[in-house]
Order: C-alpha cells, then sequence, then structure tokens
C-alpha cells in the first residue's frame, strides 16, 4: 500500500446536509474557511433545499468541524438542521477543499434570507479614500447587502439574481473566488467599473456622476424640494423633517391625513435629539435588520409638528443602505450641507402598493416627488421597511417586513403545502412549504385594485421558488377580498377558513413553537368576522391540544354598531352606542354628545332603539375609541387606531397603572358565563369627570381595568390550563399589554406575547396557514383510520 492510500485508509467520509438561513450569508465560504483550517477534503455547494457538503479527514477532525458548524457559523445563518452520514472514504488519497457549483434538486427549498443592512466593514471602505470602493453607492460583501428583494430563484447564485446584468469585472471575479476573501462567493458584489449605477434627475437636469448625483440631491432636500430615493425594496420619499412646507407637502401628495411620517436619521447620536432611547432600542435601532423603532419623542425634538400630529411618539431608523450613508454625510469638495434627518416614508399614495419598478416610477412619481435620486439594480421583490416597539425589553413587532421577511416559522410538524392569504388590513400572506412557514414582505391594506394586483404578483413571487400549495386557507369573512381571491383560485384544491381570532391566537402559538398545547388565548382587535356574523374583537379563546378547534369562554358584551365603516371612523359613534347601551344619559355636558349633530344623535338614537342598520359589536379596539371620545381625546380618526394610540399616550401621563385602579375606582364587570360588561365601568368615568378628576388618571385607570378584566376572566375559564396568550391589534399596546402580562403572571400564567409576527393583522396569515395545516394532518388520520376499518 502507498503511503498516500495508507492516509487515506485511515480517513473517514462523511455527507452533511445544513437546512435553514444558509444561503446568501456567507455560508458557503465559512465552510471553506474552517474545512481548510482543519486540513479536511472535500467539497462544499447550495442546492434549491441546502447546502450540501462532503467532507474527509480523521473522525477527530471530523467531529471539530461538526462542532464548529454550529459554533462558528456567520452572524446572519439561522440553521434549523444539520445531518450528518458516514460514506466511504475517497482512496485516492486526494486533497483540497473546494466550492462546488450549485445544483437544483426537488425538495422543499432552501430558506431565503432577509435584506441586511450594510456592515461596519463595508462602511468603513466605503469612507476610506484610498479604497478602490470608495463612496461606491452598491458596496456589499458576504455579511450584508440585499438578498430577498434580488433573488429570483433558487439556489442562491449570482445567475439568479438581479445582479446577473452585471458581469465581474476582474479584480472584482478574484475577489469572489479567493476564499480568504470578504467577498468570496458575495453574489451581489461590484465596483463602480462593474456594478450598477446612480443618478439624480429633476425636470430637465440629469446628473449622472454619483458625487454630483448625491450633492444636487442634498441641494434639492435644502430648498424644500421632495426627492424620491430608490432602495433596496423600493423607492422612498424624502424631505427635510425640520422643515414645515414640504412636510405638509408631502402629506398632501400622498393623501396621508394625519398618519406620521418614519424618519431616518444619520445616526444613534442624531437619533437621541429626537427621542428618549432605552439601551433596548439602541440595540434595536442598530442590529442588521435596521427596522423604524417607534420611540417616545422629545418635546424638543428638532422635528416639524407635521411629521406625526398630535402624537407622542416618532418613528426612527437609522441607514441601512450605502445610498442612505451618502446622502446623509458630506460629499467632497461640494458646498452642500448634509441633512442629518429626513422624513423618509414609502413612495406611495396611501392605501396603494409600493413603488418599485422603472414603469411603475415613470407613471407614479412625478406626481409625487420633485426629483428622483435612482439607480439601476433592479429589485425583483418589493419590501417595505419593518416597524417595531419594545415590550418588556423585548421587540414587539408591529410590521414585519425588510430585514426579517421571509424568515420561516418551523410549525414543528410535516404536512401539505398550503397558501394562507391572510386579512384585509395590513395583509401579508403564508406560504408553508412541508415544514416551514415563510411570511411574506408587508403587503397593504387591500382597499384598491392595484394592491389587488401587488398581493396576487407576490404570491407568484414566492411560489416560484416554493413547492405549489396543495390547499388555501383564508379568513371567514365572507367580504375580505382576500378570501374571494382564495375561493378563486383554489380550484379543486381544499380551502380552509379560519376565524379571525382563532388565527390570532394559533399564530402566537406558532411563532412560540408550541402548538397543540392548551391556551387561553385573549383576542382583542378592531373587527373581526364572528361565527355568529357579529362583529368580533373582544374575545377570550380556550385552545386545547387540537389547536385547529377553539371554544369561546368570553367576549367583550356585545353593543350595536351603526353605521359600520363611519363607526370606526368616528369614535364618537361608538361612544354613543356604550353609553346607550350602559342606559347611560346623552347628556350635552360628555364630549361624544357635543361631537355629533342634533340630527346624528336622533339618528343614532333610533337606530339603537330598532336595531335598524346595527350589529352587535364585541370589538375591545371600539370600547377603546369610546373611551377615547368620552376622556374628549379624538372623535374623528385618519387612521386605524388613532384614537387608541392617543388614549395610550394620555394614559402614560397619569397615574401608574398600580394605583390607578383604586384612585379612580373603575372597574369591569365579569360575569359568570365569561362576558365582560364595561358599563359600571362607563357609569364611573363619567361620574369622575362631572368631579374633576383628570382625563390622565382616567385614561390610565381604564387600562388598568382592562388587565384586571383580563385576568378575572382567564382565571375563571382556565381551569388546569396555565398558558396564557395576548394577541390581536390592541396589544400593540405597549401600556395594556405590560400591564396584562404582570398581572396573569402573577395569578401563575406563563405569558405568551408577540416577537416575530405582529399581534395585528399582518400575523394572520400564520396562524391560518398553521390551522389550515393541523386540520389536513387530522383529516389524514382518519382517511388511514377509515382505511384500516
Amino acid at each position: 500500500m502507498t503511503a498516500v492510500n495508507a492516509l487515506a485508509a485511515g480517513q473517514t467520509r462523511r455527507r452533511v446536509t445544513v437546512t435553514g438561513v444558509v444561503q446568501g450569508v456567507g455560508f458557503r465560504p465559512f465552510v471553506h474557511r474552517i474545512a481548510t483550517q482543519l486540513g479536511l477534503s472535500g467539497f462544499v455547494g447550495n442546492d434549491s433545499a441546502a447546502v450540501f457538503i462532503e467532507i474527509q479527514g480523521n473522525p477527530d477532525q471530523l467531529d471539530e468541524f461538526l462542532r464548529r458548524l454550529h459554533t462558528d457559523a456567520p452572524p446572519l445563518a439561522v440553521i434549523t438542521g444539520v445531518t450528518s452520514t458516514e460514506l466511504p472514504a475517497d482512496r485516492s488519497g486526494a486533497n483540497g477543499f473546494d466550492i462546488t457549483e450549485s445544483r437544483t434538486i426537488s425538495a422543499a427549498a432552501t430558506a431565503i434570507p432577509p435584506d441586511i443592512a450594510v456592515c461596519d466593514d463595508c462602511l468603513t471602505e466605503l469612507f476610506d479614500p484610498a479604497d478602490r470602493r470608495y463612496r461606491h453607492p452598491f458596496i456589499t460583501c458576504t455579511n450584508c447587502g440585499p438578498r430577498f428583494t434580488i433573488i429570483t430563484s433558487l439556489p442562491y447564485d449570482r445567475p439568479a439574481t438581479t445582479m446577473s446584468r452585471f458581469p465581474m469585472c476582474r479584480r472584482c471575479a478574484q475577489e469572489y473566488h479567493a476564499p480568504r476573501d470578504r467577498r468570496f462567493h458575495a453574489q451581489p458584489i461590484a465596483c463602480p467599473h462593474c456594478g450598477p449605477t446612480l443618478w439624480f434627475h429633476a425636470g430637465t437636469h440629469h446628473t449622472t456622476s454619483t458625487d454630483a448625483a448625491f450633492a444636487a440631491t442634498q441641494r434639492a432636500l435644502a430648498q424644500g424640494s421632495i426627492v424620491a430615493v430608490k432602495g433596496l425594496g423600493g423607492y422612498h420619499l424624502a424631505c427635510a423633517a425640520g422643515d414645515d412646507a414640504p412636510v405638509v407637502s408631502l402629506r398632501r401628495r400622498k393623501a396621508r391625513g394625519g398618519k406620521p411620517f418614519a424618519v431616518l436619521v444619520r445616526d444613534l447620536q442624531v437619533a437621541r435629539r429626537y427621542a428618549d432611547i432605552t439601551d433596548a432600542e439602541a440595540a434595536l435601532l442598530t442590529c442588521p435588520a435596521r427596522p423604524i423603532v417607534l420611540l417616545p419623542r422629545r418635546a424638543d425634538a428638532p422635528a416639524s409638528p407635521h411629521v406625526a400630529p398630535a402624537n407622542p411618539w416618532i418613528g426612527l431608523m437609522l441607514p441601512y443602505s450605502p445610498i442612505h450613508h451618502l446622502l446623509l454625510n458630506p460629499v467632497p469638495g461640494s458646498a452642500s450641507e448634509p441633512p442629518e434627518a429626513l422624513v423618509f416614508t414609502s413612495a406611495n399614495r396611501s392605501g396603494e402598493p409600493l413603488c418599485y419598478t422603472n414603469e411603475d416610477a415613470a407613471r407614479r412619481l412625478p406626481a409625487l416627488a420633485d426629483a428622483v435620486l435612482d439607480h439601476n439594480r433592479p429589485i425583483h421583490v418589493p419590501c417595505d421597511d419593518s416597524v417595531v416597539r419594545i415590550l418588556d425589553g423585548r421587540q414587539l413587532p408591529i410590521r414585519r417586513s425588510r430585514g426579517y421577511a421571509p424568515l420561516p416559522v418551523d410549525l414543528g410538524r410535516d404536512g401539505p403545502t398550503v397558501l394562507a392569504v391572510g386579512g384585509e388590513l395590513k395583509n401579508t400572506f403564508c406560504l408553508f412549504d412541508g415544514r416551514r412557514a415563510f411570511m411574506s414582505a408587508h403587503v397593504g391594506d387591500m382597499g384598491s385594485a392595484a394592491t389587488l394586483e401587488a398581493f396576487g404578483q407576490a404570491v407568484n413571487q414566492l411560489c416560484e421558488i416554493r413547492p405549489t400549495p396543495q390547499r388555501l386557507a383564508a379568513d371567514l369573512h365572507p367580504g375580505y377580498v382576500t378570501r374571494t381571491w382564495a375561493e378563486r383560485h383554489a380550484g379543486p384544491r381544499p380551502l380552509d377558513l379560519v376565524q379571525h381570532h382563532h388565527a390570532h391566537v394559533v399564530s402566537l402559538l406558532a411563532e412560540h413553537g408550541r402548538l397543540g398545547e392548551p391556551i387561553i388565548g385573549v383576542a382583542f382587535d378592531g373587527t373581526g368576522y364572528g361565527c355568529d356574523a357579529a362583529v368580533w374583537g373582544g374575545e377570550i379563546l380556550r385552545l386545547g391540544t387540537a389547536s385547529h378547534r377553539f371554544t369561546r369562554v368570553g367576549h367583550l358584551a356585545a353593543v350595536p354598531m351603526a353605521g359600520g365603516d363611519a363607526a370606526v371612523r368616528n369614535p364618537w359613534r361608538m361612544a354613543l352606542a356604550h353609553l346607550w347601551t350602559a342606559g347611560i344619559t346623552w347628556d350635552t355636558d360628555l364630549a361624544p354628545v357635543r361631537a355629533a349633530s342634533n340630527q346624528e344623535l336622533r339618528l343614532l338614537r333610533s337606530q339603537f332603539d330598532t336595531g335598524r342598520g346595527c350589529v352587535p359589536c364585541t370589538s375591545m379596539g371600539r370600547l377603546f375609541d369610546a373611551v377615547a371620545s368620552i376622556l374628549n381625546v379624538r372623535h374623528g380618526v385618519d387612521y386605524e387606531g388613532q384614537a387608541a394610540i392617543e388614549l395610550e399616550a394620555l394614559a402614560a401621563c397619569g397615574l401608574t397603572a398600580r394605583d390607578s385602579l383604586s384612585a379612580t375606582g373603575l372597574r369591569i364587570a365579569v360575569n359568570p358565563d365569561g362576558t365582560l360588561d364595561p358599563a359600571p365601568m362607563l357609569a364611573a368615568i363619567v361620574a369622575a369627570l362631572r368631579e374633576g378628576i383628570s382625563p390622565a388618571d382616567l385614561a390610565a385607570g381604564f387600562h388598568r381595568a382592562v388587565a384586571t378584566a383580563v385576568t378575572d376572566v382567564v382565571c375563571q375559564a382556565a381551569g388546569p390550563i396555565r398558558l396564557a396568550g395576548l394577541t390581536g391589534g390592541v396589544f400593540q399596546n405597549v401600556l395594556l399589554a405590560a400591564e396584562c402580562r404582570r398581572q396573569l403572571h402573577d395569578a401563575g400564567f406563563t405569558v405568551l406575547t408577540h416577537h416575530t409576527v405582529p399581534p395585528n393583522d399582518g400575523g394572520l396569515a400564520l396562524g391560518q396557514a398553521a390551522v389550515a395545516l393541523l386540520t389536513a394532518l387530522e383529516e389524514r388520520r382518519t382517511a388511514d383510520k377509515e382505511r384500516k376499518e
């Protein structure tokens, strides 16, 4: 036996498969590095389902290799599974380790990585005059940059991205193929010689030089112009955050009403001038996802009051693309003063989908922007900014999109593929591929034909790189556009209709990996179609080991909701409904009575007396609206949740939640059947107002009363169940969520809240997909049992 063969004979070989978010995150270069360091031979590659590795060496080296796969993985990788199979050793004694060509297989596709903020290494190069990528707007490496928005198919390689139209120059190709380089197999790699280009356009003025384009953009912004800026997932509209005129103009052009704008700030130091920021919030602002973070606005914040009218919160985000950093920093040789903060909002009119294609930009931007900072790297999948808050030191998603989508949720069960189409507001959809649930980016409110078209296109884009769904799931509401879409596209495939609040509770279980565990779920929101065709929204549901079934064990007492959407837009209408139900006279010293005309009062009284034009409503969101009107906070809203947001802010100014109950005497009655009756509380609020108790203290007392009632009804309904969950859009209110969590914990419950998907309807599709999966598995068990019998 030769010496080489003798060496090979003492070695073993293994085939290793790694699943999870392991493509587009530098995983193959990482595997190459550790294999080379350990002196192992073999190869690594991507297929459409995983990263595959064949590795050869002595057993101790192979064990160390497997250990380091987990402990030293790239920061953006999320490993969900590693399998290892023994193979015959290569007796040739072959050495060296290679990255091999990618391949396509029929198994479920691998997870797609989200877009990631530009890393510190790239930023250092971006502002280093000695670096060849100095001030290159598309600088990126293996650890950062666009992913989800440029991927057209899997496996994730350059030909399967929108960068395929930009051939690498010689130097970029050398970096791409150099194992020790930070850009080794970085698919979006480019430089000023071979990458995308950027330009500025305003009227007849067209500037193609990068620095000249940024200088022109900065001048336009300083002069009060609104500039459209193409980013990773679509176009934004930008204007000076401290200047009233452009902010008011932007609000008018977008038909935005009073809904707050987000603000892009240069760095964390600037952010602290605009908001009070805790360590947890600072960590969230600077994390690789770079979401918009809702923060308490400083009284002396140098922002126009029109950025977030009558709102104590401000949404801030830090730059996440090289374009943003270059826009907010000085241009060499230019006299233009760079802005330190910009209003930064999606480039679309309210209710319309995100603008992200060249055709879209040509058609829609002229009415919205005075100028455009544009580039020619195509966006394949649009992706809006994510929005988060902090709840008890952890993130609470409000909108899960860029930086997070389409990271999957493992449902812990294998089954048929499912497409869940979500709800009507804050729409996202979910594609379950047989094991993992992939949530889409934020689509928006399904109120227009354009948004429905964008929804269908987004579904097609995700289905192109995932398995074809074998069944569909939709909301129970017969009037939802998403349900109609699902019915039209289901064909012979099963369509599961899932009750709205049931889906909320199951989404909470799913994101925590606890499907099948008994839970008392508290689902509070604005509107959901109930099993009795009433408007639900203040629901307490008991789920047993079969999570696809539920029992309604409690709910807010019903009041008549007159006028449908008119009641949602005008909180005074819900206030009058609750006062009427509670038997409280509509005296003119009450704010909602003064907000209505005599004719409106007569009409509503007639509707309530006869029931004509009314539907029973158990919505907790509408109770928040009612209390906001009674306390004279707000009687009409420009956007969903506005009255509740301002009520929460008022409550934060009042007594602490722990003191407010005894000080104000507010209590919601909990009846033996689980009904929560707010009538005693409303009577106490009216009496307290007449006694001169401050609205702020009453708002705090109201929050405390809701939390106490939640605890009482959960304790009453739980029996042996010790798991409780808080879900639904009302629990975006961190004051309420924190107080409910504290009281339930003190009562002996483990309490689940949302940290992965939003509590609002943006998380609905995950619950729908999980219910459809569990329903399918039960059908399969039943069919198997019948066959055996």
